[in-house]
């Protein structure tokens, strides 16, 4: 099977650039292509974060959207994110949660 690659070294990016670009109304990339996130998060809800290397794609990147990931951290072929990729991405798609002032506190 042939596959169709400009260069290994730009591989990654220019999947996430096209993936992004497609589904642009739900996707978002973050700074530097460290992640990529949901554009519209629900407060309140935990949010999702997976990664991985990107062995033939960036796999993890198809399954963010509506009631999936909120974000997800491709590594370059066949390597796991770095960990800053991972702490940006928590970041960005971190919902404070509020507490009602009834609600009992937590055991």
């Amino acid at each position: 099977m042939k596959k169709l690659i400009n260069s290994t070294e730009t591989l990654l990016a220019e999947s996430l650039d096209g993936f992004a670009a497609a589904h642009a109304d739900i996707v978002a990339l973050g700074p530097e292509r460290k992640f990529l996130r949901r554009r519209a998060l629900t407060p309140g809800k935990v949010a999702l974060v997976s990664g991985g290397g990107s062995g033939h794609e960036p796999l993890h990147s198809g399954f963010v959207g509506y009631g999936m990931l909120d974000a997800a951290c491709p590594g370059q072929v066949f390597t796991s994110p770095t960990p800053d990729q991972i702490v940006e991405a928590a970041q960005a798609v971190a919902n404070e949660r509020r507490r009602s002032p009834s609600a009992a506190p937590p055991p």
